[in-house]
Order: C-alpha cells, then structure tokens, then sequence
C-alpha cells in the first residue's frame, strides 16, 4: 500500500479559526480525516504532520524520499519565499503535489508566485479541503501512469 505524507506549513493548525472567509471552518483535523478516509477507498496509506518551522518541513521532505511514496505539501506562505524549501522539494525523488486552499492566483499579488511550483510534480489550489483529495488523485494517476 502507498504511503503518502500529507505535510502542511506555517498557521494551518489554524484552520477553522484563521480568516475563516478565505480559508473556509474546517479545521485541519477535519482535512487529514477526510485525506485518512480517501486514501482508505484508494488503497493508500496517509501520514499526516504540520508544522509552522520551516527547518521542520525541510526535514520531513528529506525523510520522505525514502520513507514515503508521495507527499502532498501545502506549504502555506513558505509557498512564495522560500527558496530552502524548493531545494529540498528538488533533492528527492519522491513525487511532491503543492495545495492551497484558495486560489492564490485570485488574491494578493506576491501569492501569484511559488517558489516550489517549478520543482512539484503539480500545483492544486481553490477548491478548499477538496484540493487535498485531488492531490491524492492526482499521486494515485501519477503512479499508474508511471507503473504502465
């Protein structure tokens, strides 16, 4: 069974509480049970961490590349600056899904960029807790593709 690690960045375990206008009220332990479930009826394993340090989230990736099978990152504002972040994305082979919530495109300019999104595997953002699932999707096809 694939093991994917759903790994989220700086204020995601505040969701539900954080600008809930933008974000929406489901709270991140909402988010890795509907990502458990999914993966369930995909015969996908999911391991689940955040973390609001950036070192933390550079160490999980690192790990990742011989522990997991994919990782679906959601690496919050680090997404748009950091650039230690995108080289650790690049030093694995691991595959590696990038999700926002919101569609970073229609807000503030400075989140139009992402730093990580020349070194992923593909970007998801917009559709709220649904871009997690299609992100496991998007892994799952990626690893039949490759595997046909």
């Amino acid at each position: 069974m694939p093991l994917v690690l759903i790994l989220n960045g700086p204020n995601l375990n505040r969701l539900g509480q954080r600008e809930p206008d933008v974000y929406g009220r489901v709270t991140l332990d909402e988010i890795e049970r509907m990502c458990r479930a999914h993966g369930a009826r995909h015969g996908m394993e999911i391991e689940t961490a955040q973390s609001n340090h950036e070192g933390v989230l550079i160490d999980r990736i690192q790990a990742a590349d011989n522990e997991a099978d994919g990782v679906v990152l959601n690496a919050g504002a680090y997404t748009h600056t950091s650039v230690a972040l995108r080289d650790a994305i690049a030093s694995v082979a691991v595959p590696v899904v990038e999700v926002h919530l919101s569609n970073v495109h229609a807000r503030e300019g400075f989140r139009h960029r992402s730093c990580i999104a020349p070194v992923v595997l593909g970007q998801i953002a917009g559709f709220g807790p649904a871009s997690y699932l299609l992100a496991l999707d998007a892994l799952r096809l990626h690893w039949e593709a490759s595997a046909g």
